[in-house]
Order: structure tokens, then sequence, then C-alpha cells
């Protein structure tokens, strides 16, 4: 059965989605860090969990982009913020109990920028997640070590499909085991199952913008001095992770309009008992 949904937003800190919940469940993953009310543009990111949108890069510089670290203004239902060379706009809907995310970003014509929806989510060791087999999956550098086999020489990226891109099962969270990875599969819809609850993620986009979603496999492997666990499921804009190695084609585009639209769409079911 269809859960719907509603979401909750801390616009004086970065605009992040502090919840998404429905039927007593709640989605989004969350830890207190007192650091994060100290940001400043350009600070080194600090990990409270929750949805943060990230644009213009994920990784690089600024780190986990430029929005995250500035008040937004507005209300929850319609908020923007100002950063460094544009301006993101979104608007919270709701359509059938699902959440509806509708995004404005505003600059100068060929501006080119990634975004993601930072999701960290609160799921279980049996939850898995859910792609076409065969989606195209790219894997970065910190992947070699679980790889059984050398990372090419120079190489910034490996790709392979889904499930296993070279081996490595990235479908099952499960438990915690001392490692962490990142990946980009190269499709706009994931499903998130974690026994009887469904989340589904959906990203539009028009014609031509690279899209891809985000996987993030924090099993107790990061950060290196203090690691937890944490869990990401990310739909993007782009299909790399730091818009400095963007090559041709792998960062959305500003049109000659001087705006670009997109909407995310994230639904929720329950297994009937």
């Amino acid at each position: 059965m269809v859960i719907p949904l509603s979401a909750r937003f801390d616009l004086a800190r970065g605009g992040r989605w502090t919840s998404l919940s429905g039927d007593g469940r709640e989605w989004l993953w969350s830890r207190p860090d007192p650091a994060r009310s100290a940001v400043v543009p350009g600070s080194v990111f600090v990990d409270v969990g929750g949805l943060e949108e990230c644009v213009p890069t994920v990784r690089g510089l600024p780190d986990h982009g430029d929005a995250w670290s500035r008040p937004w203004t507005g209300v929850p239902a319609r908020s923007t913020v100002g950063c460094d060379g544009f301006e993101l706009t979104r608007t919270i809907g709701d359509e059938a109990g699902a959440v509806v995310a509708t995004y404005r970003l505003s600059a100068d014509p060929g501006f080119r920028f990634l975004w993601a929806a930072h999701a960290l989510l609160d799921l279980s060791e049996k939850a898995r997640l859910v792609a076409p087999d065969g989606t195209p999956v790219r894997l970065f550098p910190e992947a070699a070590p679980l790889l059984g086999s050398a990372w090419p020489y120079g190489a910034a990226h490996l790709d392979g499909h889904w499930p296993a891109p070279f081996g490595l099962e990235l479908d099952r969270f499960g438990p915690d085991d001392g490692t962490a990875v990142g990946a980009l599969l190269r499709c706009a819809a994931v499903r998130v199952e974690d026994q009887a609850d469904f989340l589904d993620l959906r990203l539009e986009a028009p014609p031509g913008v690279p899209v891809s979603t985000a996987v993030w496999r924090n099993l107790g492997g990061f950060p290196e001095h203090a690691p937890y666990r944490s869990v990401g499921v990310e739909p993007m804009l782009g299909t790399v992770f730091d818009l400095a190695e963007a090559g041709p084609g792998e960062a959305a585009v500003v049109p000659s309009s001087g705006e670009l639209t997109w909407r995310l769409v994230v639904a929720a079911e329950r297994m009937s008992s």
C-alpha cells in the first residue's frame, strides 16, 4: 500500500531535509555534530545526515558544494539559496502521497554543475538497493581495496555493471565490515527495499542532461579517525562526483535561457501483512 510521505527542512542551515517520514517510519538517518552550526561558505563538510543539496559539486571544492553551508530564504514550500555564480530555488509539493521537489538553477548560459540529493538513509542490515540488472556503474579509486585486483594506473574510474561491478556486490548493505565505497549508477530511478518498507527515488530531467544515482555504502569504514555507519542513495545530475573531473557530457549545463529545471520524486510503500 502507498504510504504518504512528509518532509521537514532546516532553511537556516543549508536547506537540509531533516525528515522524510510516513506512517511511523523515518527514512533519513542523522547524527549530532555541534560544528554544523558554525559553518560558513567554503567550510569542510560537517556530516549531520538528512538530505543535503550538493551543488555545484559533490567532492572537490567547495566540499559537498556551496549550498549546504549557506542559509536559504523563503519558506519550506518554496526556498532559494544564492551561491557563487548561480541561484537555486526548490519548490516542494505532493503528488498522490509522494514528495516532489522541483528545482530551478539560474546562472549564465553554459554554466556547468553537478547536483546531488545527498540522502543518508536509516536502513536495517537487511536492506537492499534495486536497479535494473546490467545498469552501468562507475567505481572510483576508493573501491580498489575491495576489488581483489590492482587498480589500473592513472584511471579516474572504472565502468562495470549492476549489481556486482567487478564482483563487488553493491546492492546489499549488510552488517558493518569496516569498508566504505561510493559508486554511480547510470539510471534515473531506484528502489530501496527494507523488509516490508519500500522507498522509490526518481529523477526527472530534460533530455540530454546526464543523470545518475550515487550510492555511498559506508559500513563503518569512514572517516578513518572515527568511523560510523552511513548509507547514501543520492539522485544526481552528472556522472562524476567532482566537477573538476567532469568531461564532455558528464555535467549538467545551463541552456541559453539561463535556467535549468528538474524534479525529484520520492514515494513510499509498505507490503500488506
